[in-house]
């Protein structure tokens, strides 16, 4: 290929690029028009993701705030920025703003026949960035969903449970829902072990063994100190409650009540300290039944 025709083929595919493609407002949109503006938001998504991760890595990381909090702050930013950048793209490219009422309307009738989640998601999302009812690392239940929370979106926040499974959940769940939030205030947690012993033990003695199980456990506090309550006279047995308190457990409650019960048990088969079963007493009339032969 010469020179000429290289600059001919250079100057043809200039001509399709500059093509006008449709009118809207006043505004001519051409091919290159379209590429410039898809090629600047691409762009601009790439710089926002880009500025929110130096924010909360790097600059917000050398204050004060947690985790949670740079998060938020970095993750607001990211749309501030997006929504300024996308603006100005859309008059370096010609468009005339006040054209976009049409558009404006359009999504209005949008939000009313169809985007209602999506709008109240991220409204719920801008919600808990601001008032941080749940902050990443937070470990959490909603639903039947328990993990931690590891990304907080604007339309949702992704939970890790210890499946090691992540469930995404729509933030208007964190906002219309009961949420139980391990870690909102200090991470300490009283744990409820409930048992039951046979009628006639020595309720002193097991309140001493269960105890002294509680102190063994290094997931355990010694402050606040665990307690032994005497809940009720059960059909079966005699039913205590062992109070324990954590901070190292709360990810892994499973594991921490598995350790305590095995603890029990074993103590309990030591010092001979039976566990009832129910049982019912069957009690069975003396009488006559008379048989008659069928006919």
């Amino acid at each position: 290929m010469t020179m000429r025709d290289f600059q001919e083929w250079a100057h043809k595919l200039l001509a399709l690029l500059k093509t006008p493609i449709f009118e809207a407002g006043g505004t001519t949109f051409t091919l290159l028009t379209l590429v410039q503006i898809l090629f600047l938001v691409i762009l601009l998504i790439y710089l926002a993701g880009k500025l929110r991760s130096l924010m909360a890595n790097r600059l917000l990381s050398r204050t004060r705030l947690d985790l949670g909090a740079r998060q938020a702050v970095a993750t607001i930013t990211r749309y501030v920025v997006l929504l300024l950048g996308l603006l100005i793209i859309l008059q370096t490219a010609g468009i005339d703003l006040t054209t976009l009422n049409v558009l404006a309307g359009a999504v209005g009738i949008g939000v009313g026949f169809g985007l209602q989640n999506i709008i109240s998601n991220f409204i719920s999302g801008l919600i808990i960035m601001f008032e941080r009812p749940i902050k990443i690392g937070d470990r959490i239940e909603v639903d039947d969903v328990e993990g931690d929370v590891v990304e907080i979106g604007a339309r949702s926040t992704v939970v890790l449970t210890n499946d090691n499974i992540n469930i995404i959940i729509p933030n208007s769940k964190f906002i219309t829902e009961n949420v139980v939030n391990w870690k909102y205030n200090d991470g300490t947690v009283r744990f409820k072990i409930p048992v039951g012993v046979a009628y006639g033990s020595d309720l002193h003695k097991v309140e001493k063994i269960l105890l002294e199980v509680a102190e063994a456990e290094e997931d355990v506090l010694d402050d606040p100190v665990p307690v032994v309550r005497f809940m009720e006279f059960g059909d079966s047995s005699l039913k205590l409650e062992l109070r324990a308190w954590s901070s190292s457990a709360v990810t892994r409650k499973g594991k921490l009540i598995s350790a305590l019960n095995f603890a029990i048990y074993e103590k309990f088969t030591e010092h001979k300290i039976e566990i009832p079963f129910p049982q019912r007493d069957l009690h069975i009339r003396s009488g006559a039944v008379e048989l008659k032969k069928p006919e």
